[in-house]
This record gives C-alpha cells, sequence and structure tokens, in this order.
C-alpha cells in the first residue's frame, strides 16, 4: 500500500473561536487565539496507521502540509511533493499557522496521482511517477472538494482525516483512528458525493449543501454518510425540555445551548432568537452570551452546568462535526442532555463523539438516555 499524506495546515481552527469555519478566516482566528487543530489529527491517523501497517509507503507533501509529521511518526517518504516550489520562503513554512491554497492542495494531489502538469499548468500525457493507491488527507469539506477536483479523471481514490469545522461530505472517515484502519485495510471503493456550503452563509446560518464532485472512496463501515439537513418536527420536545429549562431558573444552573434546528426550536421556545449556528448560554431566565466561543461559555460556567445539544442527523455525531465551542474543557464541567427528534435518530445507528481527546471520547461512549418527545425518551449508544 503506498498512500500520500497531504495535511490543511489550518483546517478547523475558527470552529472553538466562534468563526463557523476558517476559509478566508485564518488572521482573525489567530487574533482570537485559535490554535491548529490538523496537525495532531494527522499524527493521531499516522500514529494508528504505523501500528497497524508499518510498511506502508508514504509520499508527503512538503511543510507545512504533511513532511515532519509524517517523519515524527516513524514514516521516511518515498517522495515528498513540494507545492511551494518558487514562493517567497516567507510563503512556506513557519513557526505560524499557514494558510494553503486550492492551487497547493491540487500540486500535492496531482503529483500524488501521478499527473504531471508540466510548466504551463496543463496536465501532461506523461506522467511524474507512479500514482498512489489512497490520497489521505487532512481538514474540512474545502479541502475535500479541492482533492476531488485534483483527481478528476482518474482512479485514485481518496479518503479524509476529518478536522474541518463542517464536515458536510460523505468521503471522511468517523475519526482519524479509523482513516488508518480503513487505508490499511480496504479492498474495493465506491463512489460517493463531496459537499460543501459556502462559509459566509453558514454564518448567517443558511446551509445549502453544494454538489462539488464525486469521488472514488474506500467502502469501509467507518466512514460517514452525508449529513441529513431534515430531522422532522421538533415541536414537542422544544416544549417539554424549555419548560424544564424554565424550571430551574433562579437556581443558578447554567445550560449551554448548542447549534442547529433542534436545539434552535428549544431556544425559540425559551423566547431568544437563536444565534445562527451557534452556541448560546442561558441562566435563571435571560441569555449570558449569543454564539460563544469556547473562552466565553468557560468564562460563563457556573457550580452547576448543563449541556443540552442534538447529534448530526445522518452521521450522529454529538460533538466533533459543527460545534468545536463546545470543547473538552467544557464538556468536563457540564452534565450532558442530548436530543432528537424520533426521525433524527431512525437514521442512524449509533450516536459519535469526537473530541480530540480520546480518553473523553472513551468516558462519554456506552448507553445515554435521549430525549424525544415532551416527556418521552430512547436509549442510544454513543459508540
Amino acid at each position: 500500500m503506498h498512500v500520500g499524506i497531504a495535511v490543511n495546515p489550518v483546517a478547523g481552527m475558527g470552529g472553538r473561536v466562534g468563526l463557523k469555519g476558517t476559509d478566508g478566516k485564518v488572521a482573525e482566528a489567530v487574533e482570537r487565539g485559535a490554535e491548529p487543530r490538523a496537525p495532531d489529527r494527522a499524527r493521531r491517523m499516522l500514529d494508528r496507521l504505523a501500528a497497524v501497517a508499518p510498511e506502508t509507503t508514504v509520499s508527503a507533501a512538503a511543510d507545512p502540509m504533511g513532511e515532519s509529521i509524517v517523519r515524527e511518526a516513524g514514516f521516511d517518504p518515498v517522495r515528498v511533493v513540494d507545492p511551494f516550489e518558487g514562493e517567497a520562503p516567507e510563503q512556506t513554512a513557519t513557526s505560524e499557522p499557514t494558510e494553503t491554497t486550492a492551487a497547493h492542495t491540487a500540486a500535492v494531489v496531482r503529483a500524488f496521482a501521478g499527473i504531471d502538469d508540466g510548466d504551463d499548468g496543463e496536465a501532461s500525457d506523461e506522467t511524474a511517477a507512479d500514482p498512489v493507491d489512497l490520497v489521505l488527507f487532512v481538514g474540512g469539506d474545502g479541502t475535500a472538494a479541492d482533492v476531488a477536483e485534483a483527481l478528476e479523471g482518474t482512479d485514485v481514490p481518496m479518503l479524509g482525516v476529518p478536522a474541518g469545522v463542517k464536515v458536510y461530505s460523505s468521503v471522511f472517515a468517523v475519526s482519524p483512528e479509523d482513516a488508518a484502519e480503513v487505508a490499511a485495510s480496504f479492498s474495493r471503493t465506491e463512489r460517493r458525493e463531496v459537499m460543501d456550503i459556502d462559509e459566509d452563509a453558514y454564518r448567517e446560518g443558511e446551509v445549502h449543501p453544494e454538489l462539488r464532485g464525486v469521488a472514488h472512496v474506500p467502502v469501509a463501515d467507518d466512514l460517514q454518510s452525508s449529513k441529513q439537513t431534515a430531522s422532522g418536527t421538533v415541536e414537542s420536545l422544544a416544549e417539554g425540555v424549555a419548560a424544564d429549562i424554565r424550571e430551574r431558573d433562579g437556581e443558578g444552573v447554567t445550560f449551554v445551548l448548542g447549534p442547529g434546528s433542534t436545539v434552535g426550536a428549544i431556544k425559540d421556545e425559551l423566547g431568544f432568537e437563536p444565534s445562527p449556528i451557534g452556541v448560546d448560554v442561558w441562566r435563571d431566565g435571560e441569555v449570558l452570551v449569543r454564539d460563544a466561543t469556547e473562552a466565553q461559555i468557560l468564562d460563563a460556567l457556573g457550580e452547576e452546568n448543563v449541556i443540552v445539544v442534538s447529534p448530526i442527523g445522518g452521521q450522529g455525531f454529538v460533538f466533533g462535526r459543527g460545534n468545536p465551542q463546545i470543547s473538552p474543557a467544557v464538556i468536563r464541567r457540564c452534565d450532558l442532555r442530548i436530543v432528537a427528534s424520533r426521525a433524527k435518530l431512525d437514521d442512524v445507528r449509533a450516536l459519535r463523539v469526537d473530541t480530540d481527546e480520546p480518553d473523553l471520547d472513551d468516558e462519554l461512549a456506552g448507553w445515554v438516555r435521549v430525549r424525544v418527545g415532551k416527556f418521552e425518551t430512547r436509549m442510544m449508544k454513543i459508540v
């Protein structure tokens, strides 16, 4: 097995600081104190790959797109593709997060696929090298779209290690470790859709997934399905949960209300306009913070805290997709209440978490009670 590794070094940085994504927002994310997420995710995948398939042949993108991380995991890349060749030194690897472009990603991926673009940027009939068996990329939907476009017209499959804030496409493994397992064991591929959304519209609460491509993807159980954007009615559920929250008014209980339409209906029932796709904090009958960042949530927490969150329809993720503001530091200080419509739960076999801390993921695993109606609950397993 020969894999090519490409890392989007700034993928997911905008999540915990409330930016809902990083496209065009890297400088603002850094100013807000964001830290790179993708390198750690890449290292987790590579550590598992080294454990389950140490003989894997690896090619890498030059830093900051992965070379050092590949070497730190114990692999000696047989080929290093430098998409920054000819650029000024300050545009390459630095100690600060470096924003790469779609062109950088395309140059790496096309080299992995054995495509020689030549001096004029056009694809040549001759290949620069034998193609890899699989392109493993670390990023979100925007990166997935760039990879898929670069691989168009080839049979080289792609597999994503989820690191972005939004992950709508079905080309990602469930976790970094699962990506390594799939890469080491898959025997066939199938065509899957690559979706992306406009981040500026997303920040305003509008979600309009757009088909950006169709790619060959390894077939395995540990791939997520495409995110579903409709989950059925939640009116009675929202009424019941909001009534329970109001009963705690005056007791100093802090409620961290997650993003999404289901919890949004609860916010509406409480009598305030929810922030678009954001996390709001409520205590004693009033909103303490709207569209909160991780730091703002931590500052608002009190003696008793409760997270109210709904899994993503079609995927089942409770944490790790679309709500990185609810970080491990927040989760460890809160009780957890999961809410979902029956229709949403019917779409998923199990619930999942991907908090960036495997130990916390293990602590959260197991059977949980999910509120599905005004009074009704259903038992579901977090795996």
